[in-house]
């Protein structure tokens, strides 16, 4: 009996692992794959952390990203060997998070009930710095096994061409920087399936 894939989600900043995306993935794949959706913490380096000991411990088959959580999961892809979906990955969140400093409330509930948090000079210096090693593990194995998909809507984040010069399959979708439910199911599902297939471990 073949063993059930594992899909891991990395949600975007604002959000947490009951966002939409996540919760369109959980209901696309029900009975055929597990699919994990950790909160995410506020910081970069503990982000990194939690997805190292998530993907050490539950050994994902590939890696789904939003905005900055497919910034984490263009880091962590080639360390693991694992490939990944970058949807409308933010590469230069110092840049975005500078222009909201202050206090703010995530867009989805989290498990821990904790729904503020506060963006301030400190963790924007905490992104520029792990932006400046981003792309360092990229490698000629990778290149073919990470994906993007880029909204043709996203007025927040437009990076596929930074994203061509480091991987060679781009794809894009008619919405705006967080698909809603059904766009996840109608665009983003078939590409994971086909990554699942291609690259199966």
């Amino acid at each position: 009996m073949q063993k059930q894939k594992k899909i891991l989600f990395l949600h975007g900043f604002y959000a947490s692992g009951s966002c939409v995306p996540a919760l369109a993935l959980r209901e696309a794949f029900d009975g055929r794959a597990t699919v994990l959706t950790p909160d995410l913490p506020i910081h970069p380096a503990d982000a990194i952390k939690l997805i190292r000991e998530i993907c050490d411990q539950k050994k994902p088959d590939v890696l789904v990203g939003n905005s900055c959580g497919s910034f984490y999961a263009q880091m962590i892809s080639p360390t693991i060997g694992v490939p990944a979906l970058l949807s409308n990955p933010h590469f230069k969140m110092s840049g975005f998070l500078r222009e909201r400093i202050g206090n703010h409330q995530y867009k989805s509930p989290r498990a821990d009930g904790k729904q503020d948090f506060t963006i301030d000079e400190q963790l924007v210096s905490e992104f520029e710095e792990m932006e400046k090693h981003q792309f360092e593990n990229c490698n000629i194995y990778n290149k073919v096994r990470v994906w993007g998909l880029f909204g043709e809507e996203d007025t927040l984040a437009h990076f596929e061409p930074l994203f061509l010069e480091h991987y060679t399959h781009s794809f894009h979708f008619p919405g705006g920087h967080t698909p809603t439910a059904e766009q996840f199911k109608t665009w983003y599902v078939p590409l994971i399936e086909k990554l699942l297939m291609e690259f199966s471990i």
